[in-house]
């Protein structure tokens, strides 16, 4: 039996595979397939029951996600060129495997989705992805400044991988203006997707000139707008009043923490503080932390990870945490945070400490960062003595903390 890979034309995560198997030499046979059609028979449903795509069918059995297919392939007839040529080489390529899926498509697909309707659209949504999008594209920079591939001196999985998650952002919302800030990502992604063995799957990629428009939320309306005018000439003169009140609730769109009274509390002098605070830390940061504490205008919050036991791994655990960083950008402006991964082995105790302007942790950051509920949110009460020691050693990184070990401690400013 031949591979079988189920997709429709143009995924994105079917090319990872495709394009490995033109490298190693794979024959994989890609039938029709009609998303919502195809991914519905009850056979599909046996091999994904999500109904998900792509799906790898081999002789031994199915296999869903697109890395895991890729994988699969790039390891077929005995080869190993794609996967590095020693331990760490190969260790290397699986993490920028896990960065360029985790950091960069994460938040490209934030973006795009957002956009087309594929999910909510907010305007701070928009703005966290993007922010998180270019931290993830300057760290990339810097790699491939002295580097023409991301390990060793050949294409491997990581490049196919990391281009493939690129490609979608070139195509859809990375404008030339947007990429220009990234010369190395640039030189990199054009050096790649241009090898002749990404060319017989891609064919010619051309950048996005610009970004596409928020999809409608009322779709019926431009029908509406069209009648008119076919039958009077005079209502012609009245259509552009349904678009201007479409458009005109977009400049009030505040946050409603700019709303509040005015604090005495300067939340960026504080963040500026605590950066160049670099002796001294108790008596010269933590001091002036409760000097400018404004009770009134912020709030303080402990969070406690609900599910302590699956962090059983150190990286994933860090991962875990820089990912729920990640994707708190959307509130920098009226947030400080500190969160401390504890322990010297697994399961790792993951403890933050919150800042935020107003009385209550923001409703937007609950709608917005599915992360919250998995943390047990608990008031800090600055009468109690002890729960305001807590609070200067969260924010020194007092080690050992609470008895334990810190293996690492992450800062949000």
């Amino acid at each position: 039996m031949a591979l079988v890979l189920h997709t429709y034309k143009g995924n994105k995560g079917a090319e990872k595979a495709l394009i490995a198997a033109e490298y190693t030499g794979v024959k994989i046979d890609v039938p029709d397939f009609e998303m919502g059609v195809s991914n519905k028979t009850p056979e599909f449903l046996k091999m994904n029951p999500i109904g998900k795509v792509p799906v790898l069918e081999t002789p031994e059995g199915p296999i869903f996600e697109s890395n895991a297919i890729a994988r699969y392939v790039s390891r077929l007839n005995g080869e190993s060129s794609l996967n590095g040529s020693s331990l760490i080489e190969y260790a290397q390529i699986e993490q920028w495997i896990d960065f360029s899926s985790l950091e960069i498509f994460g938040s490209i697909f934030m973006w795009f989705g957002a956009r087309i309707g594929y999910k909510p659209y907010s305007v701070p949504g928009e703005e966290a992805a993007i922010s998180a999008l270019k931290r993830a594209l300057d760290a990339l920079n810097t790699h491939l400044a002295s580097k023409t591939f991301l390990v060793g001196h050949s294409i491997t999985l990581a490049d196919i991988i990391t281009v493939c998650n690129l490609s979608l952002g070139y195509t859809t919302v990375m404008t030339k203006s947007f990429t220009s800030a990234f010369p190395h990502v640039e030189r990199y992604f054009w050096t790649v997707i241009n090898q002749p063995n990404f060319k017989k799957v891609v064919g010619d990629v051309k950048q996005t000139e610009a970004v596409p428009p928020v999809a409608s939320k009322k779709p019926a309306q431009p029908a509406k707008a069209k009648e008119e005018p076919k039958k009077k000439a005079a209502p012609a003169a009245e259509a552009p009043k349904p678009v201007e009140e479409e458009e005109a609730p977009k400049p009030k769109a505040k946050n409603p923490l700019d709303l509040l009274p005015p604090s005495p509390m300067v939340l960026d002098e504080w963040k500026r503080l605590y950066s160049n605070t670099k002796s001294n830390f108790r008596e010269v940061a933590i001091k002036g932390f409760w000097d400018m504490y404004d009770p009134e205008g912020y709030s303080l919050w402990f969070c406690d990870y609900k599910y302590n036991d699956e962090n059983m791994v150190s990286f994933v655990t860090l991962n875990k945490v820089g990912g729920f960083l990640q994707r708190m950008d959307l509130a920098r402006k009226y947030a400080f945070g500190k969160m401390l991964i504890c322990g010297s082995e697994g399961p790792f105790k993951v403890k933050g400490l919150w800042l935020f302007r107003g009385p209550e942790i923001p409703k937007f950051v609950m709608d917005e960062v599915y992360d919250m509920e998995l943390y047990e949110w608990t008031k800090v009460d600055i009468s109690d003595e002890a729960q305001k020691e807590r609070v200067s050693q969260m924010i020194e990184d007092a080690e050992p903390f609470e008895g334990e070990a810190l293996l690492d401690a992450k800062c949000f400013k």
